[in-house]
């Protein structure tokens, strides 16, 4: 398996619906928990696994989808928001496939997705 070099980089922007179309892509047994919108489309975390659908091109048609299981994090921290200056908050995860770091935009709860991954993990 080929790892990615660098830091691969998400924001999340909101907490949004879970888009009805993502239930194509679950396998037996797999239920969406939350999901949370980026620049161009959406994080959909399910019982199973992390997804990320990224809209590519001028129209967004082209639509690369990520999915990162559960089962490949090593090991995962969070930190919130900080003061006037600091208002964005992060996870990062370290995985098999390498070191991956989701900024999140004010209003989001960072220790629901602490728990999140948390009962995922542990």
């Amino acid at each position: 398996m080929a790892v990615p070099q660098g830091i691969l980089t998400w924001t999340f922007i909101s907490e949004c619906p879970i888009p009805n179309d993502v239930n194509d892509l679950f396998v037996d047994g797999e239920k969406a928990i939350a999901a949370y919108k980026t620049f161009r489309d959406s994080a959909i975390f399910t019982t199973k696994r992390l997804i990320v659908r990224d809209a590519q091109g001028l129209t967004g048609k082209k639509v690369e989808i990520y999915s990162l299981p559960y089962s490949s994090i090593h090991m995962w921290s969070t930190e919130n928001a900080g003061s006037f200056l600091d208002v964005n908050a992060e996870v990062e995860l370290w995985t098999k496939a390498g070191h991956i770091k989701v900024n999140l935009k004010k209003g989001i709860d960072i220790r629901k997705l602490d728990r999140l991954i948390a009962n995922a993990l542990l």
